[in-house]
């Protein structure tokens, strides 16, 4: 990310560590001849060529010795830190030994100084010194690079499991959407099935009138039940109006045996529900509740705010649970898929119950938590 803004020769040189090792071997050992300079050469007021060209002369000597210990450190890499403590010190000591013996055969050679082999063990310990930071510098950058390593796999295993959470989110949205509509979609050919054999009926018996309004109802409900999408919410009050238009309908096969009333509360209308949840147990009720009856029935549509959840209610006065076999024993597509669809959106966090309504009849119950606004 940060490299991105980097010339490409700098990100080169970042990347080869062979440029890097060179680069930092000839700035090492050149900043070691220029110290010697200053700290050395003038203070001891040696400013002739001779002690000069042996400054820079056993920096290049130092180059050439230091090499061998590259290859020789990698190989000791993946050893025990024992052991790798062990030969890194042995590599040292033999460098330095190596290093001074040269240090001192040129300085003799280009200077008429003589007799240094004597102090060769305080040429030895600076020697020591420079190479045990040489191996300290060394292992200290490798170190370095084997973290910047493990921090790019861990940052580019992140990246990849986040694009694998992200592409299994997207996924499981996919298929959540995809089993609300076909749940929704299930609801609409059973309606259809049953409004379009009383039309049949209608016009049969030659009941025209009464035909055609069915059908001018059944073409709003159906328009509205496709111009609402099933992932989205409605306001309780766009739902009891597709429910009207629903029963509009099954009162024109009824006629004055459905009967309905609605019970609903200023501040529960704007609540947001599931569209279209509703219906399937209006026509739940008229199937198995009140179209067996001779006399019909009615339904009653409650709906309040309790705390931060909706309570709804439909009531009719048909057979009641404890007569209708079909009720209870096989609930039927319209009340399975209202579940499913009310555990699809709401997963537990809801309540759904089917109850006899005292001595006739039979109550639905609803508790859905209203939906939270995102500020």
């Amino acid at each position: 990310m940060v490299q991105a803004n980097i010339h490409p020769l700098v990100q080169s040189l970042y990347r080869n560590t062979s440029y890097q090792f060179w680069l930092l071997q000839l700035v090492g050992w050149f900043g070691l001849a220029l110290i010697s300079f200053l700290s050395l050469t003038l203070w001891y007021d040696q400013q002739e060529f001779n002690y000069i060209a042996h400054t820079l002369l056993q920096s290049l000597l130092g180059i050439l010795v230091a090499w061998p210990l590259r290859p020789l450190f990698h190989y000791l890499w993946d050893m025990r830190p024992s052991a790798r403590l062990i030969n890194t010190a042995l590599g040292v000591l033999v460098c330095s030994g190596v290093w001074t013996v040269l240090r001192i055969s040129t300085f003799m050679a280009l200077t008429d100084e003589q007799g240094l082999w004597s102090d060769f063990g305080g040429w030895l310990f600076g020697s020591i010194f420079i190479f045990s930071c040489w191996a300290a510098f060394y292992y200290g950058i490798k170190y370095y690079q084997l973290l910047q390593e493990e921090h790019e796999t861990l940052l580019k295993v992140a990246a990849e499991n986040k694009e694998e959470q992200l592409k299994r989110s997207k996924a499981e949205t996919v298929a959540h959407e995809a089993q609300l509509k076909m749940l929704r979609y299930q609801l609409n050919p059973h309606f259809l099935f049953n409004t379009l054999n009383a039309i049949s009926a209608l016009v049969q018996t030659k009941d025209t009138d009464r035909a055609n309004r069915m059908i001018v109802q059944l073409s709003d409900f159906l328009r509205y039940s496709l111009d609402n999408d099933p992932i989205q919410r409605v306001s309780l009050n766009e739902e009891l109006k597709a429910l009207k238009l629903y029963l509009n309908i099954e009162q024109t096969r009824f006629g004055s045996r459905l009967e309905l009333e609605f019970d609903v509360t200023a501040a529960a209308e704007a609540v947001k529900i599931p569209s279209l949840i509703l219906q399937p147990l209006a026509e739940n009720a008229i199937k198995y509740g009140i179209a067996p009856m001779e006399q019909g029935g009615k339904i009653t549509v409650l709906a309040r705010l309790d705390g931060d959840f909706l309570e709804l209610e439909m009531i009719d006065t048909g057979k009641g649970l404890a007569l209708s076999n079909a009720q209870t024993t096989s609930e039927g597509v319209g009340l399975r898929n209202t579940k499913d669809r009310l555990q699809t959106f709401y997963g537990d966090d809801y309540s759904f119950m089917l109850e006899d309504a005292g001595v006739q009849g039979t109550r639905v119950y609803m508790r859905l938590p209203l939906e939270k606004q995102v500020i």
